[in-house]
């Protein structure tokens, strides 16, 4: 029960702000909003505004649509096909320039993080930050971090000319070079050293009891110093805007990864996966589920962004192309584009589940 009440709560959150986005912006434009929904399938509940909106809750709680005055579809790609008004032309969203298209576009996947900054930011504020040093307090045996001559005791200022003042930032940089060599600035009895290390992978077991391959040093930091810190409003405001630039980095590097061929598909997780984590997370408290929901929300933004037809990305390409050509991709091309981008959305989220599945199954054969 607590599983389906957390996950529940963190899709109907990150798809609410999203869809919210968009709605506002589109306001804002003059653009009319018939239908805000949040999820798919038959509506459970909902009611209309003075606006003539209808805000309704469907059956499929996994994700949710703005419908604007003039499509043919929720996805807004098509429009309608009858003739409009000059007065109905002035509300409808195709009818409205390119640029505000964007702008209407973008709104969802920005709302997305800049909700993630405002979370991490109230938390920092309200709750504090985690800060651990980042020193070595122990080296692995025949771990990279041996091989490249790190002590206990070691701190390290910098990889790869980046400053480190977090061993936190320590464990999101290493994955993310998959392996690559590093070279590590290292501060020893005063001295300065420059070490080179090549990161090993594999296997560990994450804090949710999960399998998978990773790039490590095999050092660990001193629990001892650990200290949450309560940040000033300044401040705050800073960390969660490094917080979500570090979110988007891993995201974004790890995608080209995977699109490369260095990185295996296997860590991609769907509804499935995403429906245990909630329940795992909440279990750990409610901060930590607040924490999780902005994750999913970056996440969520960012996997919007992608340049294929029917997320946001796919509607930003083509009018990306409207606004340099003077013109509008023609209603075919477009046609076959979402339907395209329909077909890729479909099999990725059957590849997702499919992984959930077998994760599961491993994980039942193993306990």
């Amino acid at each position: 029960m607590l599983t389906v009440i957390a996950t529940l709560i963190v899709f109907t959150v990150v798809v609410f702000v999203h869809e919210m986005g968009h709605f506002l912006v589109a306001r804002w434009n003059g653009v009319r909003v018939e239908v805000f929904s949040i999820g798919f399938g038959p509506e459970l509940f909902g009611f209309n505004d003075r606006y003539g909106t209808r805000w309704k809750v469907a059956a499929l709680p996994l994700g949710g649509y703005v419908k604007f005055f003039g499509d043919a579809d929720a996805s807004s790609a098509t429009t309608d096909s009858r003739d409009l008004t000059d007065e109905e032309k002035r509300v409808s969203f195709h009818h409205k320039s390119v640029w505000q298209r964007i702008a209407i576009v973008f709104a969802g996947p920005a709302a997305n993080l800049i909700f993630a900054i405002m979370v991490f930011s109230a938390v920092y504020l309200t709750v504090g930050q985690m800060v651990t040093p980042p020193v070595v307090s122990e080296v692995m045996p025949d771990s990279a971090a041996e091989q490249a001559g790190l002590q206990s005791g070691d701190r390290i200022v910098a990889i790869d000319g980046r400053e480190i003042s977090r061993f936190e930032e320590i464990q999101h940089l290493v994955p993310l070079a998959n392996g690559a060599t590093m070279t590590l600035t290292v501060r020893r009895d005063g001295e300065t050293l420059g070490l080179e290390v090549t990161p090993t992978i594999q296997e560990i077991t994450d804090s949710f009891g999960e399998t998978r391959k990773q790039a490590v040093l095999g050092i660990t930091a001193s629990t001892s110093e650990d200290d949450l810190i309560r940040l000033g409003p300044l401040d705050s405001v800073g960390a969660a805007f490094s917080q979500a630039y570090g979110l988007t980095e891993a995201t974004v590097i790890s995608i080209g990864q995977m699109i490369s061929g260095e990185r295996g598909t296997e860590d991609l997780g769907g509804p499935i996966r995403i429906a245990e984590m909630s329940g795992q997370v909440a279990e750990l408290g409610v901060v930590s589920l607040i924490l999780f929901t902005a994750f999913l929300s970056v996440n969520l933004g960012l996997i919007n962004l992608l340049p294929i037809p029917v997320l946001d990305g796919g509607h930003l390409v083509f009018y990306g192309i409207e606004a340099v050509r003077g013109r509008p991709v023609n209603e075919q091309a477009q046609e076959y584009g979402f339907r395209l981008g329909l077909v890729i959305v479909v099999g990725l989220m059957i590849f997702v589940t499919w992984n959930d599945i077998v994760r599961e199954v491993n994980q039942f054969l193993e306990g």
